[in-house]
């Protein structure tokens, strides 16, 4: 008869799961809580400390550490010797072990620090070859339908479930680590999510791997055309995908080298794309764009009329997908929403970097108009798309924006008055009477200058300069709207 030990923190599913097990012709040893519970609820259980002869001692420190309980889980029953060593001791197999950790990550302390549970399921995980190891709730239908099934769990199995096991008291120790050095030591696990076309250029391999418990939307995210991604089609694509969804409206981003050089929001999500587009045809070229509405067959026909490599949207109406999918290079990505991020990690020489993600306000009555000038209400909703967009720009970053679009990017540059010579000339009329953001204050008054000879009427800054009296009076001069935010944006 197999046998299977249980003990589990977290009771949920455990009583159905061990009625299947005993309906299958297995046999249940139990630790002392998870064992009183099965026994109330009517099922055959064996206590652990039958087996054993101790009862839990030093107030439960001490309950499934024994001979008899990982002699019969580490027991590689092939060899005689094995064998010969449980029958003089009185050791049985295990064929199953099914534990569930205390919630230390969620409580931190001394008590719920596991010692036992990590010890049985790196025990069972170990002998993979004859033992399977069950760590969550979740793995329990499975692992009853193969039993039911077969009788026993497959190699393949028994070894996917010790991969999982070993996972688990890996991040169960990291969270330990990270509590006991008061967050002075900090574990990163990677799990590979794909293996990419190439790198940043094609003599460099890539792949792209997943922040173990961190939030994302790339694992969740499904390819239906086009060639592999490589590793700045991810990397643009994240950009171009994130800066999407902080729009409510239907918006189109256009992004190339991880910075936009489109960007619209409109009535429908043709429109916003067509007017994205416009911002900058030149650069958009080879571009990747997002779109945070369904792509339909309009906006489709108008994206094959450019060479684009990555497409990013929610969905795709079914002739919108078929009219993508002829463009046989087009990588076509359907995702989620991106949820909210957690740290942001960049890699230096033999280091890591880590920030939290900024968050970027756009909100008008949080901020000060520090002009004589007064921006209209359209002007405030203006200045508030321009302030998301450039806050997605690389720094130094300057955008003019017009009726919701981007009309003129300028980013990347060494000192803001080129950031702002770019925009103007990108914008060129287009200038007349939009607004311009600033991702950080200007040092002095030149950039103001060069954005008002443009037309700007409205301009959004953060404010901080030791020389704010001399932008301010540069605003009054041209008769210009300048808002002061309190917060920068420097993006490298």
């Amino acid at each position: 008869m197999p046998r299977a030990l249980l003990s589990v923190h977290d009771k949920s599913g455990i009583e159905e799961f061990a009625r299947g097990l005993v309906a299958s012709g297995w046999s249940i040893v139990s630790s002392g809580g998870t064992a009183a519970t099965l026994a109330a609820a009517g099922i055959d259980v064996t206590d652990v400390a039958e087996v054993t002869g101790v009862p839990a001692i030093l107030d439960h420190r001490v309950v499934t550490l024994h001979p008899k309980v990982h002699g019969g889980i580490l027991a590689d029953t092939s060899k005689p010797e094995h064998t010969a060593d449980m029958a003089k001791y009185g050791i049985k197999a295990f064929d199953l072990v099914v534990v569930s950790l205390y919630p230390f990550s969620t409580k931190p302390g001394i008590e719920l620090i596991d010692i036992g549970g990590p010890a049985m399921i790196r025990a069972a995980a170990k002998n993979f070859a004859r033992v399977g190891v069950v760590v969550d709730k979740s793995q329990y239908a499975p692992v009853l339908e193969e039993i039911r099934a077969n009788g026993s769990l497959s190699d393949a199995t028994r070894r996917s479930l010790a991969a999982r096991a070993f996972t688990v008291t890996r991040d169960y120790d990291s969270a330990i680590v990270e509590w006991i050095t008061d967050g002075a030591s900090r574990s990163v696990h990677l799990e590979r999510v794909d293996n990419l076309r190439y790198g940043e250029n094609p003599h460099q391999s890539g792949t792209l791997w997943d922040v173990a418990g961190a939030p994302g939307w790339w694992r969740s995210a499904r390819q239906l055309g086009g060639k592999e991604m490589s590793y700045l089609n991810v990397f643009d694509a994240d950009a171009a995908w994130r800066l999407v969804n902080r729009f409510a409206t239907p918006a189109a981003v256009v992004v190339k080298h991880a910075n936009p050089c489109g960007v619209a929001t409109g009535p429908n999500i043709h429109d916003a794309y067509v007017r994205a587009h416009a911002c900058d045809p030149v650069s958009a070229f080879g571009g990747i764009i997002a779109l945070n509405r369904e792509l339909d067959a309009a906006t489709a026909a108008a994206i094959n009329e450019v060479f684009t490599e990555v497409v990013v949207a929610p969905s795709y109406a079914a002739d919108a997908l078929s009219a993508l999918q002829t463009k046989k290079n087009l990588r076509i990505v359907t995702a989620v929403p991106p949820p909210a991020a957690g740290p942001e990690l960049r890699s230096v020489s033999g280091g890591v970097l880590v920030q939290d993600v900024d968050p970027v306000n756009d909100d008008p009555s949080t901020w000060r108009v520090v002009s004589d000038r007064k921006p209209t209400p359209t002007q405030m909703d203006e200045a508030s798309f321009a302030w998301l967009v450039c806050a997605a720009v690389s720094s130094n970053a300057i955008t003019i924006a017009k009726d919701s679009s981007a009309v003129g990017i300028g980013g990347g540059q060494q000192n803001r008055l080129d950031a702002a010579r770019l925009a103007c000339e990108r914008a060129g009329d287009r200038a007349v009477g939009g607004v311009a953001a600033s991702d950080a204050f200007f040092p002095f008054r030149d950039g103001l200058d060069m954005l008002a000879r443009a037309g700007v009427t409205v301009v959004v800054e953060p404010g901080g300069s030791v020389r704010d009296d001399e932008v301010i009076a540069a605003a009054n001069e041209h008769g210009i709207a300048l808002i002061f935010t309190g917060m920068r944006h420097f993006r490298h």
